[in-house]
């Protein structure tokens, strides 16, 4: 009985805290009409909440009664999580705060290599973050580190890192200098779950990671569907050109061949943001290029209609410059399709910047909501 007495305490404590998030600004009187449950235990649990400085009391309203009601409203960055970005080239921080929101970047450039000066440098880079923003330890929840790498399902060890060469490599080296809790995150799932916390409507999607290297990521029911062996939605590896281009994998055919982003950024002098400059200004070899991009892009993204029957999601580097191309997508798409006229399941990402950075940090930040 006294179990089912404090998980109803608990229940009741995550549907005010979470109005809260949802509403901003409300009274008591508010909270027991929106949840219609008692006024003493709204107190109880707003008490609770304002000790544990997660909300504050943030002026009054008038009210018919003739004392005037006040209003609590909760602290968005009462708690913090960083999420890093580990590429070939590149490391990226980013502090993310309770809405899921971005308040810090600190982005270098440093070319990864599996050795402890490099471990000691992601601590520091941290340790960067965390003083730019002055923000007591006491905040933060955890480190989610994004890598382009398959992980195991207890989020500690590679078992194919085969673009950054570190199969094997584990959280225990990664995070040897980081004095927070941490977990590894493949960079697909990352930035796929940023998308699924943007749209809390989206159940289910599939998310591709249009960057550098090809990813993908399968959502169900809000969940990762990461397959039986953790290599669900890897869809750079599908062959769209029979024995066509060889791919890194040692493979041919596959869509990472075909539609990386470096294929666009070095065509331009190494800027994707050139690339997509001169394809505005309607220069003709950047057009063929991109339009072959396109054609190719179109037949991986009607084969996994095909297969799941979702919204598609176009995420990363390339997915970042679509807004000008996708009606041009949809079509290329559509005219694919077997069943369906058109292409509306097909989306932009809402994460421009930053995604599989801010998508490693998030599993911190939702498992401390649904807890509280």
């Amino acid at each position: 009985m006294e179990e089912k007495t404090v998980n109803i305490k608990e229940f009741n404590r995550n549907r005010i805290y979470k109005l809260l998030r949802q509403k901003q600004h409300l009274s008591k009187q508010d909270i027991v009409q929106h949840l219609q449950i008692s006024l003493p235990t709204v107190t109880q649990n707003l008490n609770y909440l304002l000790k544990q400085k997660l909300i504050a009391n943030t002026g009054t309203i008038g009210n018919t009664g003739g004392r005037n009601a006040q209003l609590f409203s909760y602290i968005s960055d009462a708690k913090v999580a960083i999420g890093l970005d580990i590429t070939r080239n590149h490391i990226t921080t980013v502090v993310v705060d309770l809405n899921g929101e971005i308040i810090n970047i600190n982005r270098r450039r440093q070319k990864f290599e599996a050795s402890d000066p490099y471990f000691r440098l992601l601590g520091d880079v941290i340790q960067e973050s965390i003083k730019d923003l002055n923000i007591d330890e006491s905040k933060i929840l955890g480190v989610g580190i994004g890598v382009p790498g398959l992980i195991t399902e207890d989020h500690q060890t590679v078992f194919y890192g085969k673009i950054l060469n570190f199969t094997g490599e584990t959280l225990e080296r990664f995070a040897q200098y980081i004095p927070y809790p941490a977990i590894l995150v493949n960079d697909a799932n990352a930035a796929g779950f940023s998308e699924i916390w943007a749209t809390p409507d989206t159940k289910n999607a599939f998310y591709i990671s249009l960057s550098n290297n090809i990813g993908g990521a399968v959502y169900i029911r809000d969940k990762v569907f990461a397959g039986e062996n953790q290599k669900s939605g890897e869809i750079g590896h599908i062959t769209i050109i029979p024995d066509g281009l060889p791919c890194y994998c040692g493979q041919k055919g596959c869509l990472e061949a075909y539609c990386s982003a470096s294929l666009l950024s070095d065509a331009a002098e190494g800027s994707l943001a050139q690339f997509f400059e001169q394809v505005k200004q309607g220069d003709p070899e950047k057009l063929k290029l991109w339009e072959k991009y396109l054609r190719h892009l179109s037949i991986a993204i009607n084969n996994i209609r095909m297969l799941f029957d979702c919204d598609i999601i176009l995420g990363g580097y390339v997915g970042a410059y679509m807004e000008e191309h996708i009606d041009t997508l949809k079509k290329l798409v559509a005219a694919r399709n077997t069943f369906e006229d058109h292409a509306d399941f097909l989306r932009i990402c809402n994460y421009k910047t930053e995604a599989i950075a801010a998508g490693a940090a998030l599993p911190f930040i939702d498992q401390f909501i649904n807890q509280i």
